[in-house]
């Protein structure tokens, strides 16, 4: 256990070079960019050794394991608070209510009959559910995200869903080496986050972008993301 502290520590250690490096390059804060750590797969001593080292934002694809490992997390004696339980995978409407329990943030709204099920769910129980939506900026099609097309359009037909606090836009990047059509992707969920924010679609410190990953993420700093997803570049291949 001892090795695999040293090796997550030290490769947390290498991330956040990475990031302070690629936002100095771009003139921007490295505070200004948060990273989610992508727990898919992990048991819970692994994970608890990156929230001992003060890195509280987790981030699950499966409403499963989200469900199973954050009541467990969230008794670790000593975790370091705040920290946020984040949903990233695709959320299917069946699930709604673990994702309401677990989940401080779903990342992953795309879908109008989806946001709307939320929303009701979240009135009937009282509670404001912080979200990001999700885009499928590549528009490939093995990826799941709101057509950029259908976006500002989606928006409008959520406005009245009051119980849904829309904190930022959601993103997975083109599965390409070419570092100018990544980038295009990113690009265009920035130029969607400011066209919304534009036209009051949603709200005006709804700033989060959340792009780039272990492979992709200096050019999603420079593009402006402000919250990086790694998973395998912290916690090794997943079993």
């Amino acid at each position: 256990m001892l090795k695999q502290k040293n090796i997550i520590l030290n490769n947390l250690k290498i991330l956040q070079d990475r990031i302070q490096t690629a936002c100095l390059k771009n003139m921007r804060d490295p505070s200004s960019v948060q990273l989610l750590l992508a727990t898919k797969t992990q048991d819970i001593e692994t994970i608890s050794i990156a929230l001992d080292a003060g890195f509280g934002l987790i981030g699950e694809n499966k409403i499963q394991e989200l469900s199973s490992k954050i009541p467990l997390l969230s008794k670790h004696k000593t975790l370091i608070m705040p920290r946020e339980n984040h949903f990233i995978g695709h959320l299917q409407s069946n699930k709604l209510k673990d994702a309401v329990r677990f989940a401080d943030c779903i990342q992953s709204i795309d879908q109008l009959n989806l946001a709307l099920k939320l929303n009701n769910y979240c009135l009937s129980i009282n509670k404001i559910q912080d979200i990001y939506i999700q885009v499928n900026t590549s528009q490939e099609l093995s990826k799941y995200g709101l057509d950029p097309d259908y976006f500002l359009e989606f928006l409008s037909q959520i406005q009245s869903c009051l119980n849904l606090n829309i904190k930022g836009l959601m993103t997975l990047g083109l599965q390409s080496e070419d570092e100018a059509l990544v980038r295009q992707g990113f690009t265009k969920l920035r130029e969607l986050s400011i066209s919304a924010r534009k036209l009051g679609l949603i709200p005006q410190d709804a700033l989060t972008l959340s792009m780039g990953m272990s492979n992709d993420l200096e050019w999603a700093i420079a593009e402006g993301a402000t919250l990086i997803r790694v998973g395998a570049a912290v916690f090794g291949a997943r079993v």
